[in-house]
């Protein structure tokens, strides 16, 4: 799933830049889509690396990948850098931004006095599906590592829902189906359908296929019958009996289909508020979504 950028890729790539990116509201211009794949597509190399990132993404037994680009972040401007991560994302699906405030790419930094199991918070936090209670939640989360935590701490967390799922009892599996969970607000979003609200955790499809609307937030901020509340109780510690780990290096692109992996992060180190704010860990998150038609992601 951690994907190397040959050398020969490495240095083509330096010696191509791409143009700024055009937006058609808040998803990526087939413009520059078009404009992107051309440019790049010009090496075999980036089309295989391209190819077996979907492959990984998307083939059996797969549903996250970790591009190394480490090399290229040293070498290119932030501004280059992030079109080129930006060209390699638009190969998997359309990047877009549900949020209207933000911009294309959203800084996730490290913010001391906000609640420690956000994503911008101190604390571990817990497995999840990002924009778990739109109807159509986005078909790809992805995180660029631009700075570690210099303390040590935030090692990133997966687990293969569908695995999870397979080990609950059919008791708890027929509890996650009824449409009784719900969790967080809904306003101000574009793109990712109507709120929805409850939800089933699992859809109803067959084994493997559907999402896994589950964020181990709602089992402390959803009111949720006991029985409800101890079958998702059981599906969280599955994925953690599950889950793998792995520290996410400066360069580092993680892209995970939200269709198959939930995903989450372990607390950062302690002390934090004696890091200066410019030396904090800090990501960016683009968002993706498959394109019409395009079953890539179920």
């Amino acid at each position: 799933m951690f994907i190397d950028i040959p050398r020969e890729l490495e240095a083509d790539l330096i010696d191509r830049p791409l143009p700024p990116w055009e937006l058609d509201g808040s998803f990526l211009a087939q413009s520059s889509l078009e404009e992107y794949r051309t440019e790049l597509t010009v090496t075999p190399r980036f089309k295989e690396i391209a190819a077996t990132l979907r492959l990984a993404l998307t083939g059996e037994g797969g549903g996250y990948a970790v591009l190394r680009l480490g090399n290229l972040a040293k070498a290119l401007s932030d501004v280059r850098f992030r079109r080129l991560v930006t060209g390699f994302a638009a190969e998997v699906a359309v990047p877009f931004s549900p949020f209207p405030r933000w911009p294309l790419w959203k800084d996730i930094g490290v913010k001391v006095d906000k609640d420690p199991g956000k994503s911008s918070g101190i604390g571990y936090n817990a497995f999840h599906m990002d924009l778990v209670n739109g109807t159509r939640p986005p078909d790809y989360t992805t995180l660029l590592c631009v700075r570690l935590d210099p303390l040590g701490g935030g090692t990133s967390i997966l687990s293969d829902a569908h695995a999870a799922v397979a080990r609950l009892s059919e008791d708890s599996r027929a509890l996650l189906e009824e449409s009784a969970y719900h969790y967080g607000t809904f306003f101000d979003l574009f793109g990712v359908g109507e709120e929805y609200k409850p939800f089933p955790i699992l859809d109803g499809s067959a084994p493997g296929a559907g999402f896994v609307r589950f964020t181990a937030k709602m089992l402390e901020r959803s009111e949720l019958s006991q029985a409800h509340a101890d079958a998702a109780r059981e599906l969280a510690e599955e994925l953690v009996r599950g889950q793998v780990s792995f520290m996410l290096q400066p360069g580092d692109y993680l892209i995970v289909n939200q269709h198959r992996f939930l995903h989450g992060r372990e607390a950062l180190h302690s002390g934090q508020d004696t890091v200066p704010v410019a030396e904090r860990r800090l990501l960016l998150q683009l968002f993706l979504r498959a394109k019409a038609g395009d079953g890539s992601a179920a």
